[in-house]
This record gives C-alpha cells, structure tokens and sequence, in this order.
C-alpha cells in the first residue's frame, strides 16, 4: 500500500533536515581548526537567532501562547544547550568515533519517546527493522573507527546527549503540528539568546588569542549556524509533524551515511566496501521502517 501524501512530504522534508544535519560533523571539524569547541557550539546558535530574528519581524510571526512556552523550553534545553554541550564535555573523555557508536541509537530513542510522549502507534516490524538499523550504524562507525576508546563518564555523558536530544526532537515536532516548523525552531533559538549571546561573547574575549581563524573557519562557524541549527531544524520538525514521530525519525539513520561522503568528499576520508555495505543496510532498514507502517494501520492523521 502506498505511503499518503502527507506522509510522503512529511518523509521528503525530514530526509532535507536530515541532508542538512550530515554537513554538521565535517564543517564542525573545520570549524575548529579555527575557535574554540564551546565557542563554536554558542556562535552557532547566536548565528541561528540573528537569522531568525528577521524571519520574524519580517514574517511578523505572533508571539507563542503562553501554554507554548513549555515545549518551546524543553526544545530548547536539548537543541541549544543539551546535545552540543554534553557531546563537547564527552570528547574531552572520549573519541568522536566511539561518541558516534553511541549516537547511533539516537533515532530508535527518538522513537521510544514518541511512542511515550505522543501515543504514536508503529507496528511491530518497525522496532525490528528500528533495531536492526541501529545494529547497521553500530557497525558501520565501529567499520569507520577501527576502535573505540572511552570511559564511563564519557559514555554516561554521551547517553546524555542522545537522550536530550531525542527528547527535543519529540517535543519539538509535536508543537509543530500547532506551530509552523521555522516558527518552533525561531523561537527556541531567540529564547536562547540571553544565554548564548553573552557566553559567545566572554568566550570568545578568553579563547580568541589561542585560535587564529581563516576566511574557511569562519565560512564553516557561519554556515553551522545557517544549516545544522537552523534551517536543518525547519525541515525535521516539519517532516516529523506530517510523517510521525517514530516514523520519520527513522529517516536519522541515513545521517551517517550522508556525513561519510561528505568526509570522503571534502576531508579525503577512505571509504571502504564494509562503510558501503552497512550504508546500504541502514538504508534498506530505514525503507523497511516505512514500508510497516501499513500494519499498523496508520494514517496521516497521526
């Protein structure tokens, strides 16, 4: 049975966000060639808010209810503060390629919050074909990382992150279905700012002397801002809201794969057939996750 409409764009606008976010890691990497880590995780967001204060006043968007304002928070909490901060203090413990085995399980924890948060119905060869991609991207980092060093507070750090920004992810698509996607992701960044425009500026005025940034570096800074933390987020929460929590969130799973030819492409990174065949695994169990959603018999009315 074919997927509806709605639910088919709901898919295309969580796939863009999910396009947009695997550009994260590589210009993340050469962001911090030239700044700070917890410089470039708070100019990112101010970067964010800028833009999004003139899509508001241009848009003139209403000011949300206050009965919006919770979700909103608890959005922001995961997306500003959450994830970027407690990913930043696990790579002090850790490798980035043992954080993304763990990473890994965020779009199966993603789905277990909107199946609690929202009631979401999936059917049961959703979580099999859920965990079995999971077990795909878990084997897929371990193929890229060769190995994986950590520790117990990096790894209780890292469940952290995911388990902030899984929830973000929920809360912030189910105020999409009440709130345009660019106006959730707007308003989280600006509520932000009070918080991460002073910390931008004092650590920038305590980091800048160590760091001697290039035109590239700061191109990079910029365009995290634009694409990772801001316009990345308008298309997820647009696709979860019309294709389902659980459902689209699946769509996650193609992240790493995305971010792999990125790093291929722009940091000449070695692609081996193991990387392709546990892609093109993740890829066959993302489809899969969409193809059950006919016996659970769902709608796009979710």
């Amino acid at each position: 049975m074919p997927l509806e409409p709605r639910v088919r764009q709901g898919l295309t606008w969580a796939f863009l966000g999910v396009l947009l976010f695997s550009f994260s890691l590589p210009l993340t990497k050469v962001a911090i060639e030239g700044f700070n880590p917890f410089f470039t995780a708070s100019a990112r967001a101010v970067v964010a808010a800028a833009i999004a204060i003139v899509v508001l006043l241009v848009l003139r968007a209403p000011w949300p209810p206050r009965a919006q304002w919770r979700p909103l928070l608890l959005t922001m909490l995961g997306a500003v503060f959450g994830w970027p901060i407690l990913l930043a203090l696990a790579l002090e413990h850790t490798t980035s390629a043992h954080a993304a085995v763990i990473a890994a399980f965020m779009p199966l924890t993603t789905a277990m919050f909107a199946v609690l948060r929202t009631k979401e119905q999936v059917a049961l060869q959703f979580w099999v074909a859920a965990g079995l991609g999971t077990a795909a991207l878990v084997i897929f980092t371990l193929i890229r990382a060769r190995s994986t060093q950590g520790s117990l507070l990096g790894d209780l750090l890292i469940v952290g992150a995911v388990i902030s920004s899984s929830w973000c992810y929920v809360e912030g698509a189910s105020i999409s279905k009440v709130m345009p996607g660019w106006q959730v992701i707007s308003w989280v960044v600006v509520f932000a700012l009070p918080v991460t425009l002073p910390a931008t500026i004092l650590l920038w005025l305590t980091t800048s002397a160590n760091y001697q940034p290039t035109v590239i570096d700061w191109s990079a800074l910029i365009l995290l801002g634009i694409s990772s933390m801001y316009v990345g987020f308008i298309a997820w929460y647009q696709g979860l809201a019309m294709s389902g929590i659980a459902y689209g969130g699946q769509m996650q799973q193609l992240q790493a794969p995305l971010t792999l030819v990125w790093s291929a492409w722009w940091l000449s990174e070695s692609v081996t057939w193991g990387t392709v065949l546990a892609a093109c695994a993740v890829i066959g169990c993302v489809v899969w996750a969409q193809r059950s959603r006919e016996h659970a018999g769902l709608t796009s009315q979710q």
